[in-house]
């Protein structure tokens, strides 16, 4: 089973490298890292580099997508190179996923019309606009499809998928392995439990969070 994650300029890396933990683990299955020319890729930092290994060429029928978000993912909202794999590949494909702002992408190139799925809780208004149908939930699936709300969500989703894949023993095994069981400092990862104070410190600096000002 070929595992596609898709990469590009300033995406967030937790998106592409959570899933990556989880899934690679899995006997049987090849992740391949694809953007459109390969070579590093900056995340939204800019610190740190992922390599894509394969352009989206390489992978023309991968079993499964990954489509990670990030600030770049902006520069993927019309029809380009990107759009036209996704669609094409996306035809043969047993799972298509994303990972926060990842789901924006796959809706704008018409893959979650009518098709409930989730994003980073900033950008939940924007997936009605798109055709998709916006669900406040952190793994959603639609058919063949499956979208992860925010970054460390993408985690949840690819357990999921794992499950899908190779079944719930192995899923269990690969969070065991990694050691997946958070206990965070803080009550503060929704906006449903989090301090109001806290969410008007996020949604004061919205606009820097999803395009990072550049």
């Amino acid at each position: 089973m070929q595992v596609a994650i898709l990469l590009f300029e300033r995406l967030t890396a937790l998106d592409a490298v959570g899933p990556y933990e989880a899934i690679s683990r899995v006997p049987g299955v090849e992740v391949v890292f694809a953007g459109e020319r390969t070579g590093p890729v900056r995340d939204d930092v800019g610190s740190l580099s992922l390599t894509a290994d394969a352009t989206l060429t390489d992978v023309p029928r991968p079993d499964v997508i990954v489509v990670p978000g990030g600030p770049g993912q902006i520069a993927h909202m019309a029809d380009g190179p990107v759009w036209r794999w996704l669609r094409a590949a996306d035809a043969h494909t047993t799972w298509t996923t994303s990972v926060c702002t990842g789901s924006l992408i796959l809706a704008a190139a018409g893959l979650l019309t009518g098709r409930r799925a989730t994003t980073h809780w900033l950008a939940m208004d924007q997936l009605a606009p798109l055709g998709a149908v916006p669900v406040e939930e952190r793994v959603v699936t639609d058919g063949k499809y499956m979208t992860a709300a925010g970054v460390s969500a993408g985690i949840d989703m690819a357990l999921g998928l794992v499950d899908r894949i190779a079944g719930a023993t192995v899923a269990q095994a690969v969070q065991l392995g990694i050691e997946y069981d958070p206990s965070p400092p803080y009550a503060a990862g929704s906006p449903r439990v989090a301090p109001s104070e806290v969410v008007a410190v996020v949604q004061a600096h919205k606009r820097f969070i999803l395009t990072g000002f550049r």
